[in-house]
């Protein structure tokens, strides 16, 4: 893999250490409360729950959700 192509990933991904969900390349959030997190991107969305639950980064293709997640489920 060249760096132009990492630089310019375009694939969902998401990320999970300790407690912190990074997700790359979502298109929207479309629920947000500090219980559960809805976040979709161009296949489908992912349901986020757990307890505390924040968002500490938002960028445009990438955010950080930060808490007590419990549960990660595709759809």
């Amino acid at each position: 893999m060249n760096l132009r192509n990492y630089i310019l990933e375009s694939d969902f991904k998401i990320i999970y250490l300790h407690n912190k969900l990074d997700i790359v390349n979502y298109s929207d959030i479309s629920h947000f409360d500090n219980n559960k997190i809805i976040v979709n991107y161009k296949d489908g969305s992912v349901l986020i729950s757990g307890k505390s639950l924040v968002v500490s980064k938002l960028l445009k293709d990438e955010l950080l959700i930060e808490g007590s997640i419990d549960k990660l489920e595709l759809r």
